[in-house]
Protein backbone atom coordinates (compact mmCIF):
# COMPACT_ATOMS: atom_id res chain seq x y z
CA UNK A 1 0.00 0.00 0.00
CA UNK A 2 1.24 3.72 -0.92
CA UNK A 3 0.79 5.34 2.61
CA UNK A 4 2.26 8.68 2.03
CA UNK A 5 3.79 10.77 -1.19
CA UNK A 6 5.89 13.67 -0.57
CA UNK A 7 7.12 15.78 -3.88
CA UNK A 8 6.20 18.53 -6.22
CA UNK A 9 3.19 19.40 -7.54
CA UNK A 10 3.44 19.84 -11.35
CA UNK A 11 -0.11 20.36 -12.13
CA UNK A 12 -3.49 20.53 -10.28
CA UNK A 13 -7.18 20.55 -10.63
CA UNK A 14 -10.04 21.12 -8.11
CA UNK A 15 -10.34 17.25 -7.70
CA UNK A 16 -7.12 16.12 -8.85
CA UNK A 17 -3.04 16.74 -8.15
CA UNK A 18 0.10 15.56 -10.20
CA UNK A 19 2.84 15.02 -7.58
CA UNK A 20 6.70 14.45 -9.30
CA UNK A 21 8.30 12.28 -6.95
CA UNK A 22 11.83 10.95 -8.24
CA UNK A 23 11.12 11.96 -11.72
CA UNK A 24 7.48 9.73 -12.08
CA UNK A 25 4.24 12.13 -11.99
CA UNK A 26 1.28 10.56 -9.50
CA UNK A 27 -2.25 11.42 -10.24
CA UNK A 28 -3.57 11.90 -7.05
CA UNK A 29 -7.62 12.41 -6.17
CA UNK A 30 -8.30 15.06 -4.06
CA UNK A 31 -11.03 16.98 -2.47
CA UNK A 32 -11.59 21.05 -3.27
CA UNK A 33 -10.71 21.60 0.24
CA UNK A 34 -7.55 20.13 0.50
CA UNK A 35 -6.88 21.13 -3.26
CA UNK A 36 -7.14 24.67 -1.76
CA UNK A 37 -4.12 24.12 0.48
CA UNK A 38 -1.63 23.32 -2.22
CA UNK A 39 0.29 25.21 -5.10
CA UNK A 40 1.85 24.50 -8.18
CA UNK A 41 5.35 24.40 -8.40
CA UNK A 42 5.84 23.63 -4.01
CA UNK A 43 6.41 20.81 -2.45
CA UNK A 44 3.80 18.66 -0.76
CA UNK A 45 3.55 15.51 1.36
CA UNK A 46 0.50 13.78 1.33
CA UNK A 47 -1.60 10.99 3.47
CA UNK A 48 -2.67 8.29 0.92
CA UNK A 49 -4.57 5.33 0.00
CA UNK A 50 -4.78 2.81 -2.88
CA UNK A 51 -7.84 1.80 -3.95
CA UNK A 52 -6.94 -1.53 -6.47
CA UNK A 53 -9.81 -2.54 -9.03
CA UNK A 54 -9.79 -5.02 -11.78
CA UNK A 55 -9.22 -2.13 -14.51
CA UNK A 56 -7.81 0.88 -12.51
CA UNK A 57 -5.05 1.61 -9.53
CA UNK A 58 -6.80 5.29 -7.86
CA UNK A 59 -4.55 6.85 -5.22
CA UNK A 60 -6.35 9.34 -3.14
CA UNK A 61 -4.54 12.31 -1.17
CA UNK A 62 -5.48 13.58 2.15
CA UNK A 63 -3.94 16.59 4.51
CA UNK A 64 -3.63 14.09 7.57
CA UNK A 65 -3.40 10.15 8.43
CA UNK A 66 -6.70 11.01 10.71
CA UNK A 67 -8.57 12.19 7.13
CA UNK A 68 -7.10 8.82 5.38
CA UNK A 69 -7.92 6.58 8.04
CA UNK A 70 -11.74 8.28 8.13
CA UNK A 71 -11.98 8.00 4.29
CA UNK A 72 -11.15 4.08 4.38
CA UNK A 73 -13.66 3.73 7.17
CA UNK A 74 -17.08 5.24 5.49
CA UNK A 75 -16.08 3.15 2.58
CA UNK A 76 -16.94 -0.13 5.10
CA UNK A 77 -20.26 1.40 5.06
CA UNK A 78 -22.94 -0.55 2.51
CA UNK A 79 -23.84 1.61 -0.37
CA UNK A 80 -20.71 4.01 0.36
CA UNK A 81 -17.62 3.88 -2.33
CA UNK A 82 -14.71 6.62 -2.59
CA UNK A 83 -16.98 9.12 -4.10
CA UNK A 84 -19.01 9.80 -1.63
CA UNK A 85 -16.30 9.31 0.88
CA UNK A 86 -14.28 11.92 -0.37
CA UNK A 87 -17.71 13.88 -0.91
CA UNK A 88 -17.74 13.22 3.06
CA UNK A 89 -14.61 14.46 3.97
CA UNK A 90 -15.16 17.53 1.23
CA UNK A 91 -18.66 18.76 3.06
CA UNK A 92 -17.23 19.10 6.46
CA UNK A 93 -13.46 18.40 8.73
CA UNK A 94 -12.73 15.39 9.97
CA UNK A 95 -13.62 16.11 13.67
CA UNK A 96 -17.17 17.54 12.63
CA UNK A 97 -18.14 14.60 10.43
CA UNK A 98 -17.04 11.76 13.17
CA UNK A 99 -19.06 14.35 16.01
CA UNK A 100 -21.90 13.56 13.39
CA UNK A 101 -21.61 9.71 13.31
CA UNK A 102 -20.90 9.65 17.03
CA UNK A 103 -23.95 11.46 18.23
CA UNK A 104 -26.31 10.04 15.77
CA UNK A 105 -26.86 13.32 13.97
CA UNK A 106 -28.59 12.01 10.77
CA UNK A 107 -29.90 15.54 9.12
CA UNK A 108 -26.18 16.52 9.50
CA UNK A 109 -24.51 13.55 7.52
CA UNK A 110 -27.70 13.93 4.96
CA UNK A 111 -25.82 16.79 3.27
CA UNK A 112 -22.86 14.95 2.47
CA UNK A 113 -23.68 14.66 -1.67
CA UNK A 114 -24.78 11.35 -2.77
CA UNK A 115 -25.39 9.93 0.41
CA UNK A 116 -29.47 10.73 1.01
CA UNK A 117 -31.26 10.29 4.33
CA UNK A 118 -30.96 6.35 3.93
CA UNK A 119 -27.52 6.31 3.58
CA UNK A 120 -27.49 9.02 6.83
CA UNK A 121 -28.88 6.26 8.90
CA UNK A 122 -27.00 3.76 7.64
CA UNK A 123 -23.80 5.26 8.36
CA UNK A 124 -24.60 6.23 11.77
CA UNK A 125 -25.49 2.39 12.29
CA UNK A 126 -22.84 1.06 10.91
CA UNK A 127 -20.21 3.23 12.34
CA UNK A 128 -21.21 4.44 15.35
CA UNK A 129 -19.76 1.93 17.99
CA UNK A 130 -16.07 2.31 15.52
CA UNK A 131 -15.64 6.19 16.21
CA UNK A 132 -15.14 8.39 18.97
CA UNK A 133 -14.71 12.14 18.67
CA UNK A 134 -11.15 13.11 20.15
CA UNK A 135 -9.52 16.70 20.93
CA UNK A 136 -9.07 18.44 17.94
CA UNK A 137 -9.01 15.80 15.10
CA UNK A 138 -11.02 13.52 16.14
CA UNK A 139 -9.36 9.86 16.94
CA UNK A 140 -10.61 6.59 15.09
CA UNK A 141 -10.69 3.86 17.43
CA UNK A 142 -8.66 1.26 15.98
CA UNK A 143 -6.71 -1.67 17.56
CA UNK A 144 -2.84 -1.81 16.22
CA UNK A 145 -3.09 -5.26 15.26
CA UNK A 146 -6.77 -4.11 13.20
CA UNK A 147 -4.80 -1.55 11.49
CA UNK A 148 -1.13 -3.52 10.53
CA UNK A 149 -4.00 -6.17 9.08
CA UNK A 150 -6.15 -4.14 7.18
CA UNK A 151 -2.31 -2.57 5.58
CA UNK A 152 -1.41 -6.40 4.20
CA UNK A 153 -4.90 -6.78 3.28
CA UNK A 154 -5.13 -3.74 0.88
CA UNK A 155 -1.75 -4.44 -0.12
CA UNK A 156 -2.50 -8.12 -1.48
CA UNK A 157 -5.32 -5.94 -3.23
CA UNK A 158 -8.06 -6.53 -0.94
CA UNK A 159 -10.74 -3.36 -1.16
CA UNK A 160 -11.33 -1.34 1.94
CA UNK A 161 -14.59 -2.92 2.48
CA UNK A 162 -13.59 -6.39 2.33
CA UNK A 163 -10.49 -6.16 3.94
CA UNK A 164 -12.97 -4.92 7.06
CA UNK A 165 -15.92 -7.63 6.93
CA UNK A 166 -12.31 -9.99 7.00
CA UNK A 167 -10.96 -8.56 9.88
CA UNK A 168 -14.60 -8.17 11.99
CA UNK A 169 -13.98 -12.42 10.89
CA UNK A 170 -11.28 -12.59 12.66
CA UNK A 171 -12.29 -10.85 15.53
CA UNK A 172 -15.75 -12.62 16.03
CA UNK A 173 -13.80 -16.29 15.64
CA UNK A 174 -10.90 -15.26 18.15
CA UNK A 175 -10.34 -13.42 21.47
CA UNK A 176 -7.19 -13.39 21.24
CA UNK A 177 -6.58 -11.81 18.33
CA UNK A 178 -4.84 -8.73 19.93
CA UNK A 179 -1.89 -11.12 21.04
CA UNK A 180 -1.31 -12.72 18.16
CA UNK A 181 1.34 -11.89 15.17
CA UNK A 182 0.69 -10.26 12.43
CA UNK A 183 1.44 -12.85 10.03
CA UNK A 184 -0.99 -15.72 11.92
CA UNK A 185 -3.68 -12.97 11.81
CA UNK A 186 -2.79 -12.76 8.08
CA UNK A 187 -3.00 -16.38 7.84
CA UNK A 188 -6.57 -16.66 9.61
CA UNK A 189 -7.85 -13.31 7.78
CA UNK A 190 -6.54 -15.48 4.12
CA UNK A 191 -8.23 -18.67 5.20
CA UNK A 192 -11.66 -17.34 6.56
CA UNK A 193 -11.99 -15.24 2.58
CA UNK A 194 -11.32 -18.63 1.43
CA UNK A 195 -14.22 -20.09 3.36
CA UNK A 196 -16.86 -17.23 2.22
CA UNK A 197 -15.93 -17.72 -1.74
Amino acid sequence: MIASVTGTVRSMSSTTAVIEVGGVGLLVQISPRFASSLSVGLSASLHTSLLVREDALTLYGFESAEDRALFELLQTVSGIGPRVAQSALNTFETAQLLSAIFSGDASTLEKIAGLGKKGAQRLILELKDKVTPGEGHSVIGVSPWREQLNEALISLGFSARESIEVIEGVAAENSSASSEAIEDLLKQALQLRGRKK
